[in-house]
């Protein structure tokens, strides 16, 4: 322990394997906004962030972080809100650099390892909302971001942070960017997030032409194409390889020191072997890893209902309830 070793989670008989679990819930779930008060923050380096409350005068408040060339509009984010907020959180949701529907000022985007933008988010509702802690909780590259910000803090987010909780997490981003240049996730998933990615290095061109060439956008295949073309001198680092090393929050689990959970399925196609920390859950104090048999990526499909199982799950271990024994 804490590795937990049964999961709550079932998956419906009528929809197997790892695809299916991912892919029917991002098409079909749909989520009325429940974060719908905008604010602007500025940032210290010239950038900002937008951010969207949801606020009912509760003393308890937890920030989310979606995925990858999401935003916080994205079913799971919403829906973890409102979940949230029937239980007693507010709930405050970001958009990182470029994902709030403008571009941002500077000649970078977002990345798995911006955890000062997040450390800003944190700061900020701190110094704006009544609560004396804020809880967390990330989906895909915004678990990555929770789970390396937590263990960069190590003591210093207790008192800060209360607990925190993570869903399909890359947290081996070489691992994750090799399971996702499999033929078949190439062709599902990672072609769509290359044209997202390039679309905005086109419009970085166009702010920024002696900067960022576009040029380089021919030939992209994978994700070490463009974090070694794009990703790595845009944000300081050496190439594809130094990024993934330097930004996987894997190395950074010993030091998480508040209560975390963290949730992978085991036929996530998002993620291979090293994506799944057991050794260091293993007799880890805090950190708490679950494997599902089943779920996708931040899929977990369900029979309909108003909740689902990440938002229950959640909900539960944030509550402060013990995991299943």
């Amino acid at each position: 322990m804490p590795i937990v070793p049964h999961s709550s989670y079932r998956a419906p008989w009528w929809l197997p394997g790892g695809h299916a679990q991912t892919i029917v819930p991002a098409l079909a779930r749909l989520v009325p906004p429940v974060t719908r008060h905008p604010e602007r923050i500025e940032l210290t380096d010239g950038d900002f962030l937008d951010l969207e409350w949801l606020r009912n005068g509760n003393k308890r408040l937890v920030i989310l972080c979606h995925g990858l060339e999401a935003s916080t509009r994205a079913p799971y984010i919403q829906g973890m809100a409102r979940a949230l907020a029937n239980r007693g959180w507010d709930a405050l949701a970001w958009n990182y650099r470029s994902c709030g529907g403008q571009l941002n000022r500077l000649p970078r985007f977002y990345h798995s390892g911006a955890t000062t933008d997040l450390a800003a988010v944190v700061s900020h509702a701190l110094d704006t909302h009544p609560a004396e802690t804020v809880d967390l909780v990330g989906f895909s590259l915004g678990g990555n971001l929770v789970l390396k910000y937590l263990g960069e803090l190590g003591t210093g987010a207790v008192g800060r942070i209360g607990r925190a909780a993570a869903f399909s997490v890359p947290c081996d981003l070489a691992c994750s960017s090799s399971a996702l240049d499999r033929p078949l996730n190439r062709a599902i998933y990672m072609r769509r997030f290359l044209v997202s990615l390039a679309g905005k290095v086109r419009e970085k061109h166009r702010q920024f032409p002696e900067r960022i060439d576009p040029a380089g956008l021919r030939g992209i295949r994978n994700f070490h194409d463009f974090d070694e073309r794009y990703t790595a001198p845009l944000h300081g680092f050496r190439d594809a390889r130094d990024y993934w090393t330097r930004s996987s929050s894997k190395p950074f689990i010993p030091a998480i020191r508040v209560p975390t959970l963290l949730v992978n399925a085991a036929n996530d196609p998002f993620l291979g072997a090293a994506c799944h920390p057991r050794a260091e859950a293993a007799n880890h104090p805090h950190f708490h890893f679950e494997m599902p048999a089943c779920g996708g990526h931040v899929g977990f499909p369900g029979p309909p209902a108003a909740e689902s199982w990440p938002e229950r799950r959640a909900a539960d271990f944030l509550g402060g309830r013990p995991p299943p024994a």
